[in-house]
């Protein structure tokens, strides 16, 4: 539930640019959220990043991102939430047949 909170935190803010002060409103609620979890922001910004690289959207999360990164999240943690992001887009992109034990649909 709180990397859901996180994740609608950034997002809300993250849509467009930001001033100095609506950016330090924006990661003091991320910090209070994430209760020092830097874990968790580390998982918001990297799932962005990585599900979102290549698309219309990067850019958005590109700035969700930097808000967790500024709201304290563990920077070594965002490589790994990265390629899972990734792993997370591609695995949308693919029919519905391909995705692994699901049985195929019958007629």
């Amino acid at each position: 539930m709180i990397v859901a909170r996180l994740n609608g935190i950034a997002r809300r803010h993250g849509r467009r640019q930001l001033t100095e002060a609506e950016t330090a409103a924006a990661t003091a609620e991320l910090r209070t959220v994430a209760g020092g979890r830097g874990d968790l922001l580390a998982e918001v910004a990297g799932i962005g990043l990585g599900f979102y690289e290549g698309r219309p959207e990067e850019l958005r999360a590109r700035t969700e991102a930097e808000l967790c990164r500024l709201a304290g999240a563990d920077e070594s943690l965002i490589p790994r939430w990265t390629e899972e992001g990734r792993r997370r887009a591609e695995a949308a992109r693919a029919p519905p047949f391909s995705r692994p034990g699901r049985a195929p649909r019958r007629s």
